[in-house]
């Protein structure tokens, strides 16, 4: 017999049921293995992680928050892929502060102690009628490792019939990932990188503005999930071209069930917590300079850390 917490989200008239922590009928903690890893680009690597019930539950747009042991910090990361049969979930880690380069020492065999999720809301595009999305021209901008959370909605509107087509950046040709498995799902793929070593020289927002004013391409729905910089001049240039456009939000964030507020933003006029209300908005709503100012609070601190963190552990 197994015992589920339940998360009670912040407007207390909806009960959200999260395996933060399943305990068996012995006493003991389910810990979350490492079924596969592997290495996608210089300090960014895919794990399969041993989580059933998550698995089963997950959507496309929706992010899971893993604890690698029990001094380890909360780490958001956004759903990759999900395969029920196997109860696996897929998550891409780009190595960046203390946690991630501590991650990355784990291996295939090694668990975690916490795999909460799924976490926020799936991707709006799933509350849409195939007939209306069948309709639609969707260009999905995929920044870096953005490229990860693209990979599933992609992947879910190819299972209902749409193909999107996906621009992906990177910095170098090195750099660019998951691209084979997206031409498998996606209409087409346009890869770009800043250095011109692989597919379009120059930035994502010079893609698509080729595309649309040289090429001729009109999209109802752009899709764009990177770096906030990234999301914010993407969403600059569609308000300008008259498109529709969604970003999916990656502020700081601690709990993870709308309890803390660390991660607000603020849309339009309004204040919306990335972690139950997100991480999708209407990016021509998002105060983006407000956001990339909170994404820097931590980061004197984040720096001043020496090897070992202080998180504990054996890693």
């Amino acid at each position: 017999m197994s015992i589920i917490y339940l998360i009670i989200n912040e407007d207390l008239n909806k009960v959200t049921i999260n395996r933060q922590k399943i305990i068996d009928e012995h006493g003991g903690r389910k810990m979350y293995k490492i079924i596969e890893k592997r290495t996608l680009a210089p300090q960014i690597f895919l794990m399969d992680i041993e989580a059933p019930r998550v698995a089963k539950s997950a959507k496309p747009g929706q992010f899971v928050i893993i604890k690698m042991d029990e001094k380890g910090e909360r780490i958001p990361l956004t759903i990759c892929d999900y395969d029920t049969e196997r109860g696996t979930v897929t998550i891409v880690v780009q190595t960046l502060g203390c946690s991630t380069k501590k991650m990355a020492k784990y291996e295939v065999g090694d668990s975690f102690v916490d795999f909460v999720g799924p976490l926020g809301q799936e991707s709006e595009l799933m509350h849409e009628s195939i007939e209306d999305l069948k309709n639609k021209k969707i260009m999905f901008i995929a920044g870096g490792v953005g490229t990860a959370p693209v990979y599933p909605q992609v992947k879910w509107l190819s299972q209902q019939g749409v193909k999107a087509d996906v621009i992906i950046g990177a910095k170098a040709e090195e750099y660019v990932i998951l691209e084979e498995e997206m031409k498998k799902v996606a209409g087409t793929v346009y890869p770009c990188t800043d250095d011109g070593s692989y597919g379009f020289k120059g930035l994502v927002t010079n893609k698509l503005k080729e595309l649309v004013q040289n090429e001729g391409k009109n999209y109802d729905l752009v899709v764009a999930i990177g770096p906030m910089i990234m999301m914010k001049f993407v969403c600059k240039l569609t308000e300008e071209l008259g498109i529709t456009t969604i970003v999916s939000m990656n502020p700081i964030m601690v709990d993870g069930t709308g309890m803390c507020g660390a991660c607000r933003i603020t849309v339009g006029d309004e204040v919306k917590f990335a972690c139950v209300d997100g991480p999708e908005f209407d990016g021509h709503k998002v105060n983006f300079d407000e956001a990339m100012r909170r994404q820097t609070i931590y980061r004197t601190e984040e720096e001043g850390m020496k090897p070992g963190c202080g998180l504990g552990g054996n890693k």
